[in-house]
């Protein structure tokens, strides 16, 4: 996979489901604790994100941007009669009643200002004769508005924001999340120039990159250690040219942990457990299937890695 894309997918799924990984435990009883971009008037929650950073190019560059965040899916359970329950056991296998989430992108060529857009629907999946699941989610409205403002011979300021124009309405949190863009993040791409590291720019810029004001998002460079023509916008705050461990099995949801001990974590759950994590989430099931089918030589390069030593520039 595309390294690029890789760290913005575990931006993307950060806490989507944590370890244990079922939906019974504590824990998981309130998601999608990162990146909300919220519908207006929600108390103590953003309807806004903000992104500013630095772009030295020419005086006409341009930036495009791709918008990606998760929308809530409620996912429900009806028996043969069309009554919702919580569970229903079809040929041996559970299917319980539980949120799951769609991945959502939009793109903004050049700067300007796009549309959010998405519409309300559903769809059903039949279990046979005994019953269905059924997944609703609900209309998004919104917008993406990219600026550029000059500050200098080749210098501009790049201005993001990603709005939530949605109303609340309600005070029920998971009514507000069904509206909510979840896990909010940004790619910005200068076709020309190049990006500054806001969190070490050079010398003649830390003026200018102490002004940039970021609400909700945090941009670094990413790519190859190098390379400054895209930035990653995360509501996680993340070093300069992040990247995945090239040992890992695959995302666990958990970044902030080691994967050798989720992994382990996994592997002595028990078999009622591994049940009701395979039936809490298809990505959940997705974990414990990749996990249990680690050969032990995998598992070894979990173990631990150096990757380079580095002096600390002062």
């Amino acid at each position: 996979m595309d390294p690029v894309r890789a760290i913005t997918d575990a931006v993307l799924y950060e806490g989507y489901i944590l370890w244990p990984y079922r939906r019974s435990a504590l824990k998981n009883q309130r998601r999608w604790g990162f990146g909300g971009v919220y519908p207006r008037g929600m108390d103590a929650e953003r309807s806004l994100m903000r992104v500013e950073c630095l772009l030295e190019a020419s005086d006409d560059p341009a930036v495009d941007v791709t918008v990606r965040f998760l929308q809530v899916v409620q996912r429900g359970v009806v028996d043969a009669r069309g009554e919702p329950v919580e569970e229903l056991v079809v040929d041996g296998e559970r299917h319980l009643a539980w949120d799951e989430a769609v991945e959502r992108e939009f793109r903004l060529r050049g700067g300007g200002a796009t549309p959010i857009h998405v519409d309300a629907g559903s769809s059903k999946e039949r279990l046979g004769e005994a019953g269905a699941i059924v997944r609703r989610w609900e209309q998004l409205d919104g917008q993406i508005d990219c600026r550029l403002e000059r500050l200098d011979a080749g210098l501009h300021r790049v201005t993001l924001t990603i709005a939530n124009t949605a109303n609340a309405g309600s005070d029920d949190r998971q009514r507000l999340l069904a509206r909510t863009f979840c896990s909010t993040h940004a790619m910005l791409h200068a076709s020309a120039g190049a990006f500054a590291s806001l969190a070490d720019p050079p010398e003649r810029l830390r003026g200018a990159a102490a002004a940039c004001r970021n609400e909700g998002a945090w941009p670094v460079p990413v790519g190859d250690p190098d390379d400054f023509t895209t930035m990653l916008a995360s509501p996680i705050i993340l070093e300069d040219h992040p990247r995945i461990a090239p040992e890992s099995p695959g995302d666990l949801f958990d970044g902030g942990e080691i994967d050798q001990m989720l992994v382990l974590n996994i592997l002595s759950l028990t078999d009622a457990e591994k049940a009701e994590m395979r039936a809490s989430d298809p990505r959940a099931r997705a974990i414990l299937e990749r996990t249990e089918a680690l050969t032990p030589e995998e598992l070894m390069r979990l173990h631990g890695t150096i990757r380079e030593f580095a002096e600390v520039r002062r």
